[in-house]
C-alpha cells in the first residue's frame, strides 16, 4: 500500500479518514478475484466472526464457514459445550442448510419460536425422518398457537435429491415457484434445506473446510487458569484455530500463556493472539509463538475502552503498522473491530490485514445466538454486548463467589445491552457477506489486484476530510 502523492500522515487514521483511488487495471471482472487468505486459517474469504457471546454461536459458525469465512467460539463458554459445538458444526453439510424440524403433532407455537433462528424462515415437518410438510410464517398468521402443525402446514412439497447440481436445483425451484425445498437422500430421509439464493451462493463461494472436508471453526481461550489444559481439550475436539484473547494483548500473562501452549502442545493449527496496536506488540506476540496477531483496541461498537481509559488507537493506522511489522517476519494480522461498511473491510485489507473480524454488525442477523425482539416501532433486533462489559464479566465469573463476582462487575469497558437492528433487506449473515464480498471484489478490480497479497501492494490510499467522507455517502431521498 502507498499513500497518494507520497503523503506521510502526521496523525493516526480511522477507516473514515481514508479513501482509495483507482489504478490502471487489467482485472476485468469481480469473478477474476480470489479472496482466499494466505495466513493458514483455511478461509476462502477474509471474514472472521468475532468471538463474542452475542454473535458467534453454532448457527453462525456453520453458515459463515459454508460461505468460506470463519467463526471463533467465545472463551466464556464451558469447554465441554465448545467441544459439542465444534463436533456439531463439522457434521454439517457443505451445501445444504440445516433444517428446523418439528413433528406433525407439535403446536404452532413451537414453530413460531423456531422460525427466527434461520434466514430460510421455514420449519420442515418430519415423520419417521421424512419431510411431510413445510411451515412458514405466512402459514401461522391468524392461526391458533395451540393448533397442530399437521393442520396448518403446506403439503404441496417439492423435494430435491441430495445429488442435484446447483443450477438444476435453482431451475426446479424457479419452475415450481418455490423459494425453498427440503433435500432428501435416496431413502427419502431429510438431509437439509436449499433455497434458490443458496443454490446460487453455492456456485459463488468455496466453503472453508479442514483436511477431512468438514467445515472449519475456531475457539477462543483466555490467559488465566489452566490454559494448557483447556487448549489441549479444544485441539482434541477439533478446533481449527486457537485464539488467545484478552483486551490487552501485550502483557506478561499473554506471553506466558502463548509460550506454555506452543512449547508443550506444538499446535498444528494457526495460533492467533491479541489484541495489540503497535509494532512492539506484534513482535512480542510473535516471539511468544503466535502465527496471527489480532489488531484493535477500542474500535468495536460495543467497546467503551477509549472513553473509559483513553487507551487505543485509530484502527487504520494500527492495522497498517502492525501488518507491516508482521509481514517483515512472514506472519499475518487480523483487523479486529471498527467495521461498519464493506469499504472498511477493503481498507483493512489494503492496510495489510489477511482477514477482518466482525462482531456487532453480524449480531443483527438471524444466525446470531440471541432471541429476536420487536421494538416499539415494529423493527426486529437482537441484543448485543461487549466482552468486557459487566454482563460478559458476570458470565465468565459464574463459578466464583458472589462477593468476587460483584467486585469484578464494578469495572467494565463495554456496553452491557445494545440493540442490533436487522436490516430488512439483509436480515441474514449471508446477505451481509454478499454485500461485503461484492464491495471488496470490486475494490480489487479498481486496484488491479487479483489476490489479497496483490491488493495490499497495489492499493493507493488518500486522506480525506469529514466532508470528503460525507460526500461519498449515498442519499436515499432528495435534498
Amino acid at each position: 500500500m502507498e499513500f497518494l502523492n507520497g503523503l506521510t500522515p502526521s496523525y493516526d487514521l480511522t477507516y473514515d479518514d481514508v479513501f482509495m483511488v483507482p489504478r490502471l487495471s487489467d482485472v476485468a471482472s469481480r469473478f477474476d478475484v480470489d479472496l482466499a487468505t494466505g495466513d493458514g486459517s483455511g478461509a476462502s474469504i477474509p471474514l472472521v466472526v468475532a468471538n463474542m457471546t452475542a454473535v458467534a454461536g453454532r448457527r453462525m459458525a456453520e453458515t459463515v464457514a459454508r460461505r468460506g469465512g470463519l467463526a471463533i467460539v467465545p472463551q466464556d463458554i464451558p469447554v465441554e459445550v465448545v467441544s459439542e459445538v465444534i463436533g456439531w458444526v463439522k457434521r454439517r453439510h457443505l451445501v445444504y442448510d440445516t433444517a428446523l424440524t418439528l413433528s406433525p403433532t407439535d403446536p404452532v407455537s413451537d414453530a413460531l419460536a423456531l422460525l427466527p433462528k434461520r434466514a430460510h424462515g421455514a420449519v420442515v415437518v418430519v415423520a419417521a425422518g421424512k419431510p411431510v410438510g413445510v411451515v412458514t410464517e405466512r402459514d401461522t398468521i391468524g392461526v391458533d398457537r395451540f393448533a397442530q402443525l399437521k393442520d396448518v402446514m403446506s403439503t404441496r412439497l417439492l423435494t430435491l435429491p441430495d445429488t442435484i447440481a446447483a443450477r438444476e436445483a435453482f431451475d426446479r425451484l424457479s419452475a415450481e415457484h418455490h423459494r425453498l425445498a427440503p433435500v432428501i437422500d435416496a431413502n427419502g430421509l431429510l438431509v437439509g434445506v436449499l433455497t434458490r439464493t443458496a443454490a446460487l451462493r453455492s456456485t459463488l463461494y468455496q466453503p472453508a473446510v479442514d483436511a477431512a472436508g468438514a467445515l472449519r471453526i475456531g475457539a477462543a481461550i483466555g490467559v488465566n487458569g489452566d490454559v494448557v489444559g483447556k487448549a489441549e481439550r479444544l485441539l482434541d475436539a477439533g478446533a481449527d484455530l486457537l485464539v488467545f484473547d484478552t483486551a490487552h494483548g501485550q502483557q506478561r500473562r499473554m506471553i506466558e500463556a502463548l509460550e506454555a501452549v506452543t512449547s508443550k502442545l506444538a499446535p498444528a493449527v494457526p495460533v492467533v493472539a491479541g489484541n495489540v496496536v503497535t509494532e512492539a506488540g506484534v513482535n512480542d506476540l510473535l516471539d511468544a509463538g503466535a502465527t496471527i496477531v489480532k489488531v484493535g483496541v477500542g474500535p468495536g461498537a460495543m467497546c467503551t475502552t477509549r472513553m473509559m481509559t483513553g487507551v487505543g488507537r485509530p484502527q487504520f493506522s494500527a492495522v497498517l503498522e502492525c501488518a507491516t511489522a508482521a509481514a517483515a517476519r512472514g506472519a499475518h494480522v487480523w483487523a479486529d473491530g471498527g467495521v461498519r461498511h464493506p469499504r472498511d473491510v477493503a481498507l483493512a485489507l489494503a492496510a495489510g490485514a489477511s482477514a477482518v473480524m466482525i462482531g456487532s454488525w453480524f449480531a443483527g442477523t438471524y444466525e446470531s445466538p440471541g432471541d429476536l425482539h420487536l421494538s416499539a416501532d415494529g423493527r426486529s433486533y437482537k441484543d448485543s454486548f461487549g466482552m468486557a462489559s459487566a454482563r460478559a464479566v458476570a458470565n465468565r465469573t459464574s463459578s466464583e463467589t458472589p462477593f468476587d463476582r460483584a467486585r469484578k462487575a464494578l469495572f467494565e469497558e463495554g456496553i452491557s445491552s445494545g440493540r442490533m437492528f436487522l436490516d430488512p433487506e439483509r436480515p441474514g449473515v449471508e446477505d451481509l457477506i454478499d454485500a461485503v464480498v461484492a464491495g471488496v471484489r470490486s475494490s480489487f478490480t479498481y486496484a488491479g489486484a487479483r489476490t489479497i497479497a496483490e491488493f495490499s501492494e497495489r492499493a493507493l490510499v488518500g486522506i480525506q476530510s469529514a466532508a470528503g467522507y460525507a460526500e461519498g455517502r449515498p442519499l436515499h431521498q432528495s435534498w
